[in-house]
């Protein structure tokens, strides 16, 4: 999610930047970056969908020494994502007050602005990449020396085919098609993504409604992507970006379905509503101006029964859950149901 340009959103028809550090973090090396506990920092913002992929991914892997975190104000400014959450201001692994000075040190005048997920390497301090769609792939199938014991597969070869079929059409859909309602200049751009938007939750949802996960019968990439954006659907799309066809807590299926995800140990114990809440209603000035946060919704919903095990699945398949949330990475309780 970029940090530049926030206040024109709403005011310019939106196109969703591609990554333009590509590089990949590999267990061979071949592009100069080998994979290696406590080389890298991922830095995240709890409020980003795309960052929340890599965040999920990191503890159902159990990377947690191997690749430390450092988490942004969910709150910009004309600077990119800044650490004012740390002591001081700055990043205390890598000492910087902006995401942007990482950018700065791989390279100037970069295109796409400064986004989030980001691994940048500590020796160096500059960053190795930002591709978002690549970075959680291989956090699954390049690292996999450094995974926890009883690490699930979450892209097992066998089912690849259908899994990039199933992410490439919530990503189109939904995962993009929220932000392309969001930001619209047009009614009819407008409508158009916001049609597409519920048309693919339906599909999916006839989908869910024969099995307990996307792909096959245990948790895959293709969940932690949808989860990331039906979890934040209530919270911030149905009003803030018009996708009000209805609320994910009106279709039984999905809402189902997301509470089972974010009641497993490595989703929901990732999620702070406080985080995503104010940075959508503060940061997004064009569509907000008033920067007024919401009250609502009640989020105590979120860990009521939701009955998904009778269809059976196994979440981690031969694998284990994961263990406790590392103290320093918790969620404030604000950040939670009650």
């Amino acid at each position: 999610m970029g940090g530049d340009g926030n206040s024109a959103y709403g005011h310019r028809t939106f196109t969703r930047s591609r990554s333009h550090f590509d590089d990949r973090i590999t267990a061979d090396g071949r592009d100069g970056w080998p994979v290696q506990a406590g080389r890298y920092r991922l830095v995240v913002s709890r409020a980003c969908p795309w960052a929340s992929r890599a965040v999920i991914s990191r503890r159902l892997l159990g990377l947690e020494d191997a690749l430390s975190l450092a988490v942004a104000d969910p709150v910009q400014d004309d600077r990119s994502w800044r650490f004012t959450l740390d002591p001081d201001g700055r990043d205390p692994v890598l000492g910087i007050r902006f995401l942007s000075e990482a950018y700065d040190r791989r390279e100037t005048g970069y295109p796409g602005g400064v986004s989030v997920p980001a691994i940048v390497d500590v020796p160096s301090g500059r960053l190795v990449t930002n591709d978002y769609q690549r970075i959680t792939l291989d956090l699954a199938t390049e690292w996999t020396a450094l995974h926890r014991p009883g690490a699930p597969d979450l892209y097992p070869a066998a089912r690849r085919a259908e899994i990039d079929e199933v992410m490439a059409d919530v990503y189109e859909d939904v995962n993009n098609g929220v932000y392309r309602a969001g930001f619209a200049t047009r009614q009819r751009e407008y409508e158009e993504a916001c049609a597409a938007v519920f048309r693919r939750l339906e599909v999916i949802g006839e989908r869910l409604s024969r099995q307990r996960y996307l792909v096959g019968d245990t948790l895959t990439e293709a969940d932690i992507r949808l989860f990331t954006t039906l979890v934040r659907f209530d919270a911030v799309y149905h009003g803030h970006f018009k996708c009000n066809r209805w609320k994910l807590a009106e279709h039984p299926v999905l809402w189902a379905y997301a509470r089972d995800l974010f009641q497993t140990p490595g989703f929901g114990d990732t999620v702070d509503f406080d985080h995503i809440k104010r940075h959508y209603y503060q940061v997004h000035t064009g569509i907000n101006p008033t920067g007024i946060v919401p009250l609502g919704p009640d989020l105590g919903g979120w860990l009521t029964e939701h009955h998904r095990a009778e269809l059976g699945g196994r979440p981690f398949g031969d694998g284990t859950p994961p263990g406790p949330v590392p103290p320093g990475e918790r969620v404030a309780p604000r950040g939670r149901p009650a």
